[in-house]
């Protein structure tokens, strides 16, 4: 896989929506898919993020990861993966999407991987390839991304040198 498209709603977060008295949203994330999407971009595989809302949690918490490719606030997730995927010059079979809804089912039908959380509604896990044991919120885009990880053949390297050793490659 060369990109990989995440869904906010439900899958970076448990897909509640916390809002104030002053109407602000509160959304919660977990550290872990956090770095996991840092180790997809280490790795050469470009995070994306499409999203049907916008708000400034999620604004935050994409510039403090350092994610670059997000689109806020989409009508029409296929049409922009589309435009995504011209852009990086992917195919959509060379692309993973995680996702848990109605929305997202035009790119899991698409896409060379698609996975949703346990807690996605059931026609998004109907159509998947993978469901992970994780929840939305609570770790599931990282066992997307581990996934990938080793998928790609990158995964023991990273670990390697995060532990500050090195992996012999023979």
């Amino acid at each position: 896989m060369r990109a990989a498209i995440f869904d906010v709603d439900g899958v970076l977060t448990d897909g509640r929506l916390y809002i104030g008295a002053d109407g602000e949203g509160v959304k919660a994330f977990h550290v872990l898919d956090g770095h996991g999407l840092k180790l997809l971009a280490q790795a050469g595989i470009v995070p994306v993020i499409i999203t049907g809302r916008d708000s400034p949690a999620v604004r935050r918490r994409m510039s403090d990861l350092g994610l670059t490719r997000v689109h806020f606030g989409v009508s029409d997730k296929l049409a922009c993966a589309q435009a995504v995927l011209a852009e990086l010059g992917v195919d959509w079979d060379e692309l993973a999407v995680i996702g848990d809804d109605w929305p997202d089912l035009p790119l899991l039908r698409r896409a060379g991987l698609a996975c949703v959380p346990p807690n996605g509604h059931a026609e998004a896990r109907a159509v998947a390839h993978h469901i992970t044991a994780a929840r939305g919120g609570e770790g599931a885009a990282r066992e997307f991304c581990d996934l990938l990880l080793v998928a790609a053949g990158r995964y023991a390297a990273l670990l390697a040198a995060q532990q500050g050793g090195t992996l012999d490659a023979r």
